[in-house]
């Protein structure tokens, strides 16, 4: 039997509205999207990469093999994900790592936890909220993030990421050391 853990508080959770449409958006949260990779993500995503290799973008994969998938920009202290064509390097049609890890019967074992976490953002100060449009000077205009686009309450469209985040926050560091 799974372990309870406390549920982290999460500011506009209960009135917010969400509902992933993949692929019908074709994957807009990953353009121009450079999440900070955590050293333990980079390694996860270095000791897979070749499986990874085979799913990409043509142009992202002469990207990754000549420059690496991390740039030197920094973000919450780490280097983030690359760039290609305005799009993550790992996207084609859908993140190649959400769909490599969900191959091995886990989609968020690969992916950083920024990523797996979306549309659930954590702030400077520690605290979480639901992005929406006119939220917290929201600055993405995703229709995804417009609480009138879909009547779908986010605390139930987004279970797992939920239940992530509480694992995140309430030190359960199992999904750091998967493959």
């Amino acid at each position: 039997m799974k372990k309870s853990t406390p549920k982290v508080p999460i500011q506009n959770l209960e009135p917010a509205k969400f509902k992933c449409v993949f692929p019908v958006c074709g994957g807009i949260c990953c353009k121009n999207g450079r999440p900070p990779i955590t050293p333990a993500e980079d390694a996860r995503i270095r000791k897979n990469l070749t499986q990874f290799l085979p799913h990409l973008r043509a142009k992202a994969r002469a990207y990754v093999e000549k420059r690496g998938y991390l740039t030197k920009r920094k973000k919450e202290g780490h280097p983030t994900l690359g760039v290609v064509d305005g799009w993550c390097v790992f996207h084609n049609d859908g993140c190649v790592l959400h769909k490599v890890g969900a191959e091995h019967g886990d989609k968020f074992m690969f992916k950083p936890w920024h990523c797996v976490v979306f549309p659930l953002t954590k702030e400077k100060d520690g605290s979480w909220h639901m992005r929406q449009w006119g939220y917290e000077k929201e600055a993405w205009d995703l229709f995804c993030l417009n609480p009138n686009e879909d009547p779908t309450p986010a605390r139930e469209s987004l279970k797992d990421e939920l239940e992530f985040v509480n694992e995140l926050e309430n030190g359960d560091e199992r999904w750091r050391t998967r493959k």
